[in-house]
């Protein structure tokens, strides 16, 4: 496996494999690796091999620009000798560990964010945090130039965010969507989870519980008002569940709707101590 800490050493790494014709997938990550991680570089090295194979890149960069002044920057995870160990045993052909000075000129000027889709949902709760995620994955795109580069559908707002960026501005890149990996009690699998203390990571799984409950209940015909209303009551039977955010959306575009008759997801956002956590499901009436 090939460690490219700049972008010309990446540039020029891709540009031999393009030489000899090889398709590039993308994993872009910001490290602290978990198994969630590792399905996403499984999905991807499968999109290269039903094309005759490949080459794929796996992206560690904790991007500053997608923090807000009060979130958890200086002490999110970082383990690079685990995330490379990781990365070696499931066959990355090269990681890509920038730093910001790299990523980030000095006097940049430009961002990139999709409007409408950036402010709602997490991205009222967390103001900037998506223009930071957009401009950052284009900056990768356009370093690494990928055939196909995959996210996973835990954080659907940035996989319906990034979708959006990638039809609006003509990007030659196939996304692909990775299901929700979760630990044995369904918590979905973050490196936020890291930080949560025992208490409250033995709370967590109520998020998972209460996503099966609304998907049994839209499955039998719920209402909307009534699928709220049962997420609500199902998240507060846990004292260490803060709801920062429940919202029922258009599976498609996360457009509002008032009545259930097409697929839908299932957003939450809950804090426990001084972790926000998302998870989410779609749903079938």
């Amino acid at each position: 496996m090939q460690i490219c800490r700049s972008k010309q050493s990446m540039r020029d790494c891709v540009a031999e494999w393009r030489a000899s014709g090889r398709r590039v997938a993308l994993v872009p990550t910001m490290g602290a690796l978990h198994r969630g991680h590792l399905a996403l570089c499984r999905h991807a090295r499968d999109w290269l091999d039903a094309r005759g194979g490949g080459r794929l890149v796996t992206s560690v960069f904790v991007n500053p620009t997608q923090f807000g002044p009060n979130e958890d920057l200086a002490t999110y995870p970082r383990d690079e000798e685990g995330d490379l160990r990781l990365l070696r045993d499931i066959g990355a052909d090269a990681a890509f560990l920038p730093s910001v000075q790299d990523i980030y000129r000095p006097g940049a000027q430009t961002v990139v964010e999709v409007t409408r889709l950036s402010r709602i949902l997490t991205g009222k709760l967390r103001p900037g945090h998506f223009r930071g995620v957009t401009t950052v994955v284009s900056k990768l795109f356009n370093i690494i130039g990928p055939d196909a580069a995959a996210f996973g559908e835990k954080d659907y707002q940035q996989l319906t965010v990034i979708r959006q960026m990638v039809a609006d501005l003509d990007m030659p890149v196939q996304i692909i969507g990775v299901p929700t990996v979760r630990e044995a009690d369904g918590l979905a699998m973050s490196s936020r989870n890291l930080r949560l203390t025992p208490q409250d990571r033995a709370a967590a799984p109520i998020l998972c519980q209460a996503l099966n409950r609304a998907e049994q209940m839209i499955a039998t015909g719920a209402t909307l008002p009534a699928t709220l209303q049962e997420l609500r009551r199902h998240l507060a039977t846990e004292p260490r569940a803060e709801i920062c955010s429940i919202d029922i959306r258009d599976a498609d575009d996360l457009s509002r709707i008032t009545t259930i008759r097409q697929p839908v997801v299932i957003l939450l956002a809950v804090r426990f101590g001084t972790v926000m956590l998302i998870d989410q499901r779609v749903a079938c009436p």
